[in-house]
């Protein structure tokens, strides 16, 4: 029913720009937050970057200063910026989307298949 889905991803040069677009696809729901989280081989899934409805963002340490996360609420998309890439920055990018579903108070979350973005020394 809900279809969370990315796109954006491939191969860049370190020091290129990237980005990183997901859309979340559905009915019955709202927002509650979007965000990207990463997941290289061998290390833990990790936040991003993300941003609540209300427009209040968190960036990971890696990442900021270098990226930049907006949305769209009425059109339940969130993109991701990434500028002045670094090999380390390779990994799986995941979208993820916090959705509150009409009549409820659960929260629930809801990911994209994952798009590899791989960065060139």
């Amino acid at each position: 029913q809900v279809h969370v889905v990315e796109s954006g991803g491939g191969l860049v040069q370190a020091g290129g720009s990237l980005r990183l677009s997901c859309a979340a696809s559905g009915s019955g729901f709202s927002i509650n937050a979007m965000g990207w989280y990463r997941q290289a081989p061998g290390k833990q899934r990790e936040l991003v970057a993300d941003i609540t409805s209300g427009g209040s963002t968190n960036y990971a340490d890696s990442v900021k200063g270098r990226s930049t996360i907006s949305r769209d609420n009425a059109k339940n998309t969130v993109a991701l910026l990434v500028n002045s890439l670094k090999p380390e920055d390779t990994a799986v990018y995941y979208c993820n989307a916090r959705l509150k579903f009409r009549g409820t108070m659960r929260i629930s979350d809801y990911w994209g298949q994952g798009t590899q973005v791989t960065v060139s020394s």
